[in-house]
């Protein structure tokens, strides 16, 4: 089959341009002038656009960041997305899809008669601004289901040649989509290793499986809204205005704060002043400032008088958070607590009875804090850190603290934006994309396994005072490793850490680390995510083809948390043939250092896992079955139609209305129990 697609008429206007397109940089200008833009020297704000010679400069209000777009005479030569406050480019994309500035007029030239603007809607609206597709890509076409890219084509229509976007789909049929259609074709992105079968143009089956997953969405919205409903219907503490002490708190934080992590702080500090029950996700990349938002929190909500807990999946993470808090608060009079399994009998009674008269301000512990024994006097904020960490059980008694206490969420697996933008309104979140001030992306190297390589970054990292850390893909084989890093730097006190370890001996190693007591800790991938070691530089990924990108990713994450440079090794066998995935994986990984990138690349393993943090792991079958993209669609709509029927969520969960009943109206955080 050989089937142009036939140009509808759109109920929106978009501007959709790709590299290698043909069109006169005066035609784009006249456009964005239609679509609401306004011409500046510089791109300062969302809806400026800039002219230098052959390049223009745009910023979307839909985009987190400018896009440049650089013209060869009439043709574009490329797209890149660059850094505001820079100008650096950091991010190449084959096409961008520019939409109209909702609610702009257009602006008056006398040279140039305006086009009416039609305010955009439904279903073909895109999420995602970019169609970053290359030739073998996987794509998605809202209408048809899943195919092949190919390219872009010149094709003879009535109306003239114009190009066309190529799609295969199964049996080798082909479907030519007009770029001015483009908003319906977004690249697939689903679950690493695992390709979806290719839809067979004019079957019906796409259609079905598009109203499954709109089941799963729509019942995914109404479990998000109700959750909203049943807060809001509680009567909850609000929390007084800063004081004295909070400004005096905040002013000895010794950085300065991101725009992002600014915004992120007001907007917890408006929803824990408010009445009803703060759910909010904080999401940034690894050591980006989440903690500090925390800490702030925490700092308000004992001013006011309320107890804080703090749960983290690990007792190592704890032990950091702890040491976080003690040092930031040391001169106020607030008494912080930790609690794990790992102390004594003794130990935990005392902290457990603190919470219950009150003399205990702030407790930061693992799943312990879940325990039936555990009471607090004025229970009024509870943070989570990785709350996808915890099991399941664990979860479903997490849901019962978004009913009682303000709850924070924290969280470094990258939520993409398509996700976000879908919740907005069923999910209050705050993303924190903007690197701290004179942080430097990890230089990242992928080469084979050489010794004088391993020893050089060591030895530099030693020569400057770090620390190194090397990870091996298996505990089987992890001790010859030691040996042999033992004989290459002689001086570099070494230590082992893995899960097959005593959990008392691993806390052990771990806290040596974190004190500076070991130069090189060779470990597996438990050091993946939560550890925060700034003196910890140079990290060196044995056998990294076996890792998957996410892993690679957060694995990264572990380093460049300071103002020093940071490096990783992605190290392979010598000789090794590796297959056409791990090559993409690591080429990913070194192509995309750039700062932030975990919520900027398309790494399609780390999306999905973000998703399925935030909406369950069900959803990966839904996700899989039609595409990332046109998921977070289905998604938006569905909580755009729950939200216009209140009834549907009008109700509380089944297990609110104990809970609400618990505890006196007027005073949430007097809740005896949180077990």
């Amino acid at each position: 089959m050989s089937e142009i697609a036939e140009k509808s008429p759109s109920v929106f206007e978009t501007l959709e341009l790709h590299v290698g397109q043909t069109i006169d940089l005066m035609i784009v200008v006249q456009r964005l002038h239609h679509l609401g833009f306004g011409r500046v020297v510089a791109v300062g704000a969302a809806g400026d656009y800039a002219v230098r010679g052959g390049i223009l400069d745009i910023f979307p209000p839909t985009f987190e960041c400018p896009v440049r777009i650089e013209f060869d005479g009439e043709t574009i030569a490329s797209i890149r997305s660059v850094v505001l406050a820079t100008g650096e480019a950091f991010e190449t994309h084959q096409a961008v899809l520019i939409l109209p500035i909702h609610g702009a007029r257009v602006r008056p030239d006398a040279a140039i008669a305006p086009a009416p603007w039609r305010p955009g809607g439904g279903d073909e609206l895109p999420i995602a601004p970019f169609l970053d597709l290359r030739p073998g890509d996987l794509a998605v076409h809202s209408v048809h289901g899943i195919a092949r890219y190919h390219g872009m084509e010149r094709i003879a229509t009535p109306s003239g040649v114009s190009d066309h976007l190529a799609l295969e789909f199964s049996d080798g049929d082909r479907l030519y989509v007009p770029t001015a259609q483009s908003h319906l074709v977004q690249r697939y992105v689903g679950v690493e290793g695992r390709p979806p079968v290719l839809s067979r143009l004019g079957s019906n089956l796409w259609q079905r499986t598009k109203e499954r997953v709109r089941q799963g969405v729509r019942a995914v919205a109404r479990e998000l809204l109700q959750m909203q409903a049943a807060r809001v219907t509680l009567e909850g503490h609000a929390f007084g205005p800063d004081t004295e002490w909070q400004t005096a708190f905040e002013r000895r934080f010794p950085y300065v704060e991101t725009l992002d992590q600014r915004q992120a702080i007001e907007a917890v500090k408006h929803d824990m002043e408010a009445p009803k029950p703060m759910d909010r996700l904080i999401c940034g990349d690894v050591g980006y400032g989440k903690t500090e938002v925390a800490l702030r929190a925490a700092f308000k909500a004992v001013m006011d008088g309320r107890q804080v807990a703090m749960l983290v999946p690990t007792t190592i993470l704890a032990e950091q958070h702890c040491h976080t808090f003690s040092q930031r608060m040391r001169d106020f009079p607030v008494t912080i607590r930790m609690l794990s399994r790992f102390q004594s009998a003794r130990q935990q009674a005392e902290v457990v009875s603190g919470l219950r008269s009150g003399a205990v301000d702030i407790v930061i512990g693992t799943h312990r804090l879940l325990s039936g024994d555990v009471r607090f006097k004025e229970l009024g904020l509870v943070v989570i850190d990785e709350e996808q960490r915890f099991g399941v059980r664990h979860k479903e008694q997490l849901k019962r603290f978004r009913l009682l206490a303000d709850v924070l969420t924290m969280t470094a697996t990258p939520i993409p934006r398509t996700l976000y933008m879908a919740l907005m309104g069923a999910r209050d979140l705050s993303m924190i994309t903007t690197p701290p001030e004179r942080r430097l992306p990890v230089e990242t190297r992928v080469c084979e396994y050489r010794d004088d390589v391993v020893r050089e970054a060591i030895e530099r990292e030693l020569a400057r005072g770090g620390q190194t850390f090397i990870v091996h893909y298996r505990v089987q084989g992890i001790e010859g490793v030691a040996r042999r890093i033992a004989g290459l730097v002689p001086r570099a006190r070494i230590g082992l850490a893995h899960g097959q370890m005593p959990s008392r001996q691993l806390e052990c190693v771990m806290l040596q680390f974190i004190r500076g007591q070991i130069d090189v800790l060779i470990s597996t991938t438990i050091i993946e995510s939560g550890i925060d070691i700034p003196n910890a530089n140079t990290l060196i990924v044995l056998r990294a083809e076996t890792f998957g990108l996410a892993d690679l990713y957060q694995l990264r994450g572990r380093v460049g948390r300071f103002t020093q440079q940071a490096y990783t090794y992605c190290m392979i066998p010598t000789g090794w043939v590796l297959s056409s995935d791990a090559k993409k994986r690591l080429a990913a990984l070194e192509e995309h250092a750039a700062l932030g990138s975990g919520f900027k690349i398309a790494m399609e393993d780390l999306q999905i896992r973000g998703a399925g943090n935030l909406l369950g792991e069900e959803q990966h079958g839904h996700i899989m079955a039609v595409g990332f993209d046109l998921y977070c669609r289905l998604l938006r709509e569905a909580v755009t139609q729950v939200q216009s029927r209140p009834s549907s969520v009008a109700h509380l969960p089944k297990d609110a209305a104990s809970l609400h009943g618990a505890a006196p109206t007027h005073r949430r955080g007097a809740v005896s129990s949180v077990a």
